[in-house]
Order: C-alpha cells, then sequence, then structure tokens
C-alpha cells in the first residue's frame, strides 16, 4: 500500500531538542487527525456444534464498510504521553494529554460504493507538563487564545482537514489534505484496511509502511515497518480486532531506534457487528531505547490513545 501523507512518513523532535524546547507542546495536532473510520461488520451464520459433541466451526464475519451518505459519527479521544529523557547526571520528562472530538461526514456514497469522506475536529483540550518549567493548558471552549506557536490549531477546529474516497475494503482511492497537518504518531493508516471474503477468528491480515526517520548530521533513513491485524473474537454481536507493529528494517543505530518509539504500538478494536459502528480503540506504547546520545543516555516513551463512539440522542 503507498504511504499516504500526514500518516506514513514522520519525523519525531529528536530528544534532546525535546529538552531544549520542553516549553513546547510536543504533538497536540498530529493527534487529532488520526481517527478510524467506522465500518459494517456482516456476519455470516455459525455452524451449529455436531450431534456427536464436536466442537463448532468458527464464526465467520464479512467485513465491509458501508456508508451512509450525509450521516455524522464523533469519536471522543483521549490521548495521554510520558517522554522520560535521561543524558548523564541530567534527567527531563514531560507529559502531554490531548482531548478532544473528531468527525467524520459522508459527503457522498457512489453505486459502486465509493464513499467520499470529510474529517475534522470540533474542539480540543491541551495540556503541557515539564519537569522543570511546569504547566501549561489551552481548551478551545474557553476564551483564552493558544499559546505563541499554536494559532494554527484554534483555526483547524470545525473545518474540513481532509477529504478521502475509500472503497468496501477500506483502500484509500483518493485522499486530499484540505489544511496542512504533522505526520500522525498513531502509527495506523487513517482508514483501517480490511480482509477480503469472510474470515473466522484467528485470521490475519497485514499491511506494509514506510517511516521515514532523521537525526541530526544528516542521518536519515528509510524503515519498513508492518501492521498486522488479527481477528481474535465475535461475540454478543461485538467483533475484536487486535492490531501490532513490527520493524522489518534492522535497526543498529539507538538515535535512529529512538525515532520509532511513536511508531511501535499494540492495540484493540472494537466493533459494534449490528450497527456497523466503531465502539472503541485503544492503542499503547512503553519502550525505551539505550544509548542514543552517549553510553549514559536514554529514552522511555510511554503513550496510550483510546477513542469512544460518542452515541446520537
Amino acid at each position: 500500500m503507498t504511504p499516504l501523507p500526514c500518516t506514513t512518513r514522520n519525523t519525531r523532535t529528536p530528544p534532546q531538542a525535546a529538552r531544549q524546547k520542553a516549553a513546547r507542546w510536543c504533538w497536540p495536532l498530529a493527534m487529532l487527525l488520526a481517527c478510524p473510520v467506522p465500518f459494517c461488520v456482516s456476519v455470516c451464520a455459525a455452524a451449529d456444534p455436531a450431534a456427536d459433541g464436536t466442537a463448532a466451526a468458527p464464526e465467520s464475519v464479512t467485513l465491509e464498510y458501508r456508508f451512509v451518505p450525509r450521516e455524522t459519527i464523533d469519536m471522543e479521544v483521549s490521548h495521554r504521553a510520558i517522554t522520560e529523557t535521561t543524558v548523564g547526571a541530567t534527567s527531563q520528562s514531560t507529559e502531554t494529554a490531548t482531548d478532544s472530538t473528531k468527525t467524520w461526514t459522508v459527503v457522498a456514497v457512489n453505486p459502486a460504493g465509493l464513499a467520499t469522506l470529510e474529517h475534522s475536529v470540533d474542539d480540543v483540550t491541551m495540556t503541557s507538563r515539564t519537569s522543570d518549567r511546569g504547566q501549561i493548558r489551552w481548551s478551545s471552549r474557553g476564551d483564552e487564545p493558544p499559546p505563541p506557536g499554536y494559532e494554527q490549531v484554534k483555526a483547524s477546529l470545525g473545518v474540513p482537514l481532509s477529504r478521502l474516497v475509500v472503497d468496501r475494503s477500506g483502500r484509500v482511492i483518493e485522499r486530499h489534505n484540505l489544511r496542512h497537518c504533522p505526520a500522525s504518531s498513531t502509527g495506523d493508516l487513517v482508514v483501517v484496511p480490511l480482509p477480503e471474503g469472510p474470515v473466522a477468528a484467528g485470521a490475519e491480515w497485514t499491511v506494509p509502511q514506510e517511516v521515514v526517520v532523521e537525526v541530526p548530521g544528516g542521518l536519515r533513513k528509510a524503515v519498513r515497518t508492518r501492521l498486522r491485524y488479527r481477528l481474535v473474537a465475535v461475540r454478543d454481536g461485538i467483533a475484536t480486532i487486535r492490531v501490532d507493529t513490527t520493524v522489518l528494517t534492522p535497526i543498529d543505530d539507538p538515535r535512529l531506534e529512538s525515532r520509532l518509539l511513536e511508531r511501535i504500538w499494540d492495540g484493540t478494536i472494537e466493533f459494534d457487528i449490528d450497527r456497523g459502528r466503531v465502539l472503541s480503540r485503544a492503542t499503547g506504547i512503553d519502550r525505551r531505547v539505550v544509548g542514543f546520545e552517549g553510553p549514559e543516555s536514554s529514552v522511555r516513551y510511554k503513550s496510550s490513545l483510546e477513542e469512544t463512539l460518542v452515541e446520537k440522542r
């Protein structure tokens, strides 16, 4: 699959720069742009247990996107991250929290099932706290202006940020970024790719990605990764899918490895089968790299992302 702008190429601020600019917020807008698209899961009839007591065959499901024109899907998103950096006797920690409400609007669906989707963010609350400079907090629901350098966040609220055309299997046919956006640090594609045909619990499908990482001094490397999806279970009308990331390109430089921390994550996605909706998505990472800036240096990155469907009343 061809890497998408703002989702499959990431150039993260190096830990050294993070220490020098600890008062800046680390990734507020990036987390506003990563959002799964809800899809419908059609369930095939499962076989009844055989009369002789043998186990029933696993229930098969067909994972397929099905959109309704002019429909809107809202998700509440909560992202938390802690970065702990040590160089010699000096340590620095930065905590960030971003809470937002995101909306996918189904603009149109053609007879072939291709859907045009627009992504926007309605509101956001961002908090940044460093070990030596205290806390900064801004909410779009208040009257205060955003911190210097982040005026673009306020300007991006309530307007379409990107427009995509996707097919029933989740392939992105077209994509247009309507506003500039930073790369996503969730490691996921904008639209979760789906397997073709019926699959049962235990089925797996993979998606390749490429991440370009850079460090000061000109070192630059294209790193191949792979997202692996697995249908874990279908129970009580809910399909559960787990996903993890594998780095395929050998990495023997801690400087490069430290730049990949945000892109190596595991997670779980839950879908309401009857309603054809994403109920929740939860991903996380907790990894440490030693020697990124000399033998007595280390960086730890711990992050969690939770997305929950907003129920309509």
